[in-house]
């Protein structure tokens, strides 16, 4: 198991006082000593462009920073400080935010963090910093923005629920002409859905000729039932008396193994969308969903920063 931040102080302070380091350098050194798998030493961020153990890592440098245990002597080198050896000296068991709270300068930082208000000193637990003391900001936000487009996943599957098939199929269409296929041409998409239709819901040209065309069935099941094998290959049926090569099945809940096995070895080419992909494209493409609000986040430009010798 990766160890949290605040597990990762006394370490990180242990390696800095013996000479000037950087993240990487001692990250694989920490992982050592903690016996992390591979796997664990590889996992990622949910944004995917920093792995855990380093942003833990890089978080506990930062507080610590803050309090004036450690100091940067160049850009992406730190060392322990005077202070920092001193607080060695005096063998911690450990190294925290309630241990860094002792320090003036982390103090006015862990105060200033909150909207720029200074939390009381006599309220320690309103102190930001210590409200979720086993993750980093950004484990914070990502856990946060992964909160949220669930919850928005599973509004989109109750409201395609409360309107009609017909509401359904047209969806599918959109999303699938928002991700490209016939061009920027709607006209491109139409709806089928009515007997005679050879079993399938919707056709795609992918082309203005209308050479190639991609076939979609829309099934709109409860979360609970499974799309099986039947009606896959009911679908491939269809397929083959239209002579097509290519086909999209879509259903709101979720598709059954042996579905989902017999889709792979197929000669046609068939893609299977279940509910949780469907609510990811609905929301990768805005169809059905809109712009709130967006918010940036910032780091500082350490080349901004470095003075010509």
């Amino acid at each position: 198991m990766i160890p949290d931040y605040q597990t990762l102080m006394l370490p990180v302070l242990q390696y800095a006082a013996q000479c000037e380091t950087q993240v990487p350098e001692i990250a694989e050194k920490i992982a050592n000593d903690f016996s992390l798998t591979a796997e664990e030493r590889s996992q990622l961020l949910p944004s995917g462009r920093q792995s855990i153990l380093n942003n833990r890592i890089h978080w506990a440098k930062t507080y610590m920073l803050k309090a004036g245990l450690v100091e940067q002597p160049r850009r992406g080198w730190f060392k322990a400080s005077h202070k920092g050896l001193e607080l060695l000296a005096r063998n911690p068991p450990s190294i925290d935010n309630k241990l860094l709270n002792e320090y003036p300068s982390f103090k006015a930082f862990a105060g200033s963090s909150r909207n720029g208000i200074a939390v009381d000193s006599a309220v320690p637990d309103a102190n930001p910093l210590t409200l979720v003391p086993t993750t980093t900001p950004e484990e914070q936000i990502e856990q946060i923005y992964a909160a949220a487009q669930a919850s928005l996943r599973a509004d989109l599957l109750s409201r395609i629920l409360q309107n009609s098939p017909g509401f359904f199929e047209r969806i599918i269409i959109d999303l699938l002409v928002a991700m490209g296929y016939g061009g920027s041409h709607r006209n491109a998409a139409r709806q089928l859905g009515r007997s005679g239709d050879g079993g399938v819901d919707g056709v795609v040209d992918e082309d203005r000729l209308g050479l190639d065309r991609v076939y979609v069935q829309a099934k709109r099941y409860v979360q609970n039932s499974l799309v099986g094998r039947p009606e896959v290959q009911g679908f491939v049926g269809s397929l083959v008396g239209l002579g097509a090569a290519k086909g999209v099945f879509v259903t709101t809940s979720a598709f059954s193994q042996t579905a989902i096995d017999y889709a792979r070895h197929l000669s046609q080419r068939v893609i299977l969308i279940d509910g949780a992909r469907l609510a990811d494209l609905m929301i990768e493409h805005n169809v059905g969903v809109r712009l709130n609000r967006a918010i940036e986040f910032k780091r500082l430009d350490e080349d901004f920063f470095l003075e010509d010798e």
